[in-house]
């Protein structure tokens, strides 16, 4: 038997219609829609989704990198506050449009959206087939987190001020910690997104007395 085209080392025991040469099992469940687009019609990929996407929502929430305390919670940075409202501005809208979007969902979106930030990495596509992104609100929350500028408007208007890949990853992490929390381990309901439509009207009843303008 032929070895993995990935690690040249396994034996390769599954063919990858993506790279369209076989893998080890190992490098198979590694790389599958991380570093390979793996399409829809995959039988290994329909297989074991939702067994990975459940992986995905129940890992154990990250440790908050300061020391835990309710004075030292990174949302009392109103500079980090700025970049999590990027970051949940396309979940609350999503939920908004879509009953059927859930915790689980969301949290799922965060997550690629982590490890996209982290890794820089691009998907390998098979040539001659159009892909959409891997997870749109993955994508939307990338995208939204990009074009974030915050802008100091105390006294004086401030330079409009971006974030570095470190800060987002740290904002990341705090804002899938408040989605679990949220959720309160039930996932599939929408604990989280509906907090997320209850912070979002409420700045925008603030915002009608004062400059704080909500994320669009």
């Amino acid at each position: 038997m032929a070895k993995c085209s990935k690690c040249k080392s396994r034996k390769a025991k599954r063919h990858c219609p993506a790279l369209r040469t076989d893998l080890c099992p190992l490098c198979c469940g590694r790389f599958r829609d991380k570093e390979i687009h793996c399409p829809p019609s995959c039988p290994l990929l329909t297989r074991h989704k939702p067994y990975q996407e459940k992986r995905i929502v129940e890992k154990k929430p990250p440790r908050p990198s300061r020391s835990g305390l309710p004075q030292d919670d990174l949302f009392r940075d109103e500079r980090m506050a700025w970049l999590a409202l990027h970051i949940e501005a396309p979940l609350m809208e999503y939920g908004q449009k879509v009953p059927s979007f859930t915790d689980a969902d969301a949290i799922v979106a965060l997550e690629y959206a982590k490890d996209k930030l982290e890794k820089g990495r691009s998907l390998v596509l098979i040539p001659g087939e159009t892909h959409g992104p891997k997870n749109e609100i993955g994508e939307a929350v990338s995208t939204s987190m990009e074009s974030c500028r915050y802008e100091q408007t105390v006294i004086l208007a401030g330079r409009p001020e971006g974030y570095m890949t470190e800060e987002k990853v740290q904002c990341l992490d705090r804002v899938i910690l408040a989605a679990k929390t949220w959720a309160r381990k039930d996932y599939h309901g929408r604990g989280y997104i509906e907090h997320l439509f209850e912070q979002f009207a409420r700045l925008e009843e603030q915002s009608r007395s004062t400059k704080i303008l909500t994320p669009r």
